[in-house]
């Protein structure tokens, strides 16, 4: 059970792939969002069962529905939030798996009865692993995906890249406006990617917050190739980043596509710790301002706080330099 965040579920899916490596005749329901379930749903051999959020009681009684009358050897409770914990009520399981007590926020560790083995600093994703070692799998290596992609989004990707034989993206937005960095220094960045030779195509969500920001970044350069903010569906937004050379973006779902996808992302980072929520396969990448934002805050390292501690204000994004960027990105050039 995972509902949100395209973020996670793009975690997730890592275990998913897993657990059908190891055990390829497991039958697995995932319980998922609406809007994840968009780019989950092609996933081979996984039944989903759709919650939205926003029916409240009736997201439950339908989700009641479809389990009911079923009996899970173990429900893999991957999600701490409260509607989520409550969600899972109805469903029954032998061995119903939750966090560690460390990780078990919003009295999560009362709806499990067997919990994975307690870890400090894990990123998300190994996070989600854990619950693969709970089950007896065998150790995990590197994650792997395997998320199918209908025809239509291979056609238009492929268009864009007869068009541009090799193009970064800039997915600027997050879900909160104060983890986006300045328009004008993404600006600086696609202007110093045009001028090595490399077109830049913006991507993003159809929510205002994507909308503004990309008009912003477009009055303030006129070196992106193209816009697609608000103009993919997630199957054709993925495709696009499975070709791109590179991806920038903050703290959001699209990087985590892009590292599903096997292409190298430069993250932005300053509320959330990248350690935590990077780009997976490339932390070495991120640009962040982190750290020195949360000692200023709390007057104590990352080290000594509860894992996860985001740090708070609304500009802390305008602390990361437009020079750390570009030097970022001719690196990985």
């Amino acid at each position: 059970m995972r509902l949100s965040a395209i973020g996670d579920v793009c975690h997730a899916a890592a275990l998913v792939h897993r657990i059908k490596q190891h055990w390829p005749d497991a039958e697995l329901t995932w319980v998922i969002g609406k809007i994840e379930y968009e780019l989950m749903k092609m996933l081979p051999d996984v039944r989903f069962i759709v919650f939205d959020k926003k029916q409240g009681k009736q997201a439950v009684n339908a989700l009641r529905e479809a389990v009911s009358g079923e009996y899970f050897d173990a429900l893999l409770m991957m999600q701490v939030a409260l509607r989520a914990n409550l969600a899972s009520r109805v469903i029954k399981a032998r061995e119903r798996i939750g966090f560690d007590w460390a990780r078990s926020k919003e009295l999560h560790w009362l709806f499990a009865n067997k919990r994975v083995k307690a870890r400090q600093h894990a990123h998300v994703l190994d996070g989600f692993m854990d619950f693969g070692d709970a089950l007896g799998l065998p150790p995990a290596g590197k994650p792997e995906w395997d998320l199918p992609l209908p025809e239509s989004a291979f056609e238009f990707a492929a268009e864009l890249a007869e068009e541009y034989r090799r193009y970064a993206v800039i997915s600027p937005a997050a879900s909160k406006a104060e983890r986006n960095w300045l328009p004008e220094r993404y600006a600086a960045v696609a202007d110093h990617l045009h001028e090595k030779g490399i077109p830049v195509i913006l991507c993003g969500g159809p929510g205002p917050v994507d909308r503004q920001l990309a008009d912003a970044i477009l009055r303030c350069t006129s070196h992106i190739a193209r816009d697609l903010v608000g103009k993919t569906s997630l199957h054709d937004m993925l495709a696009v980043l499975e070709r791109a050379s590179l991806v920038i973006a903050p703290d959001t779902g699209p990087a985590h596509m892009a590292t599903m996808a096997g292409t190298p992302v430069i993250g932005l980072y300053a509320h959330s710790n990248p350690r935590r929520t990077g780009p997976y396969n490339d932390l070495q990448r991120v640009v962040s301002v982190y750290d020195e934002c949360i000692k200023e805050q709390t007057g104590k390292s990352w080290e000594s706080l509860p894992w996860g501690t985001r740090a708070k204000g609304p500009d802390l994004m305008s602390r990361i330099s437009t020079a750390s960027v570009i030097q970022m990105v001719d690196q990985l050039l």
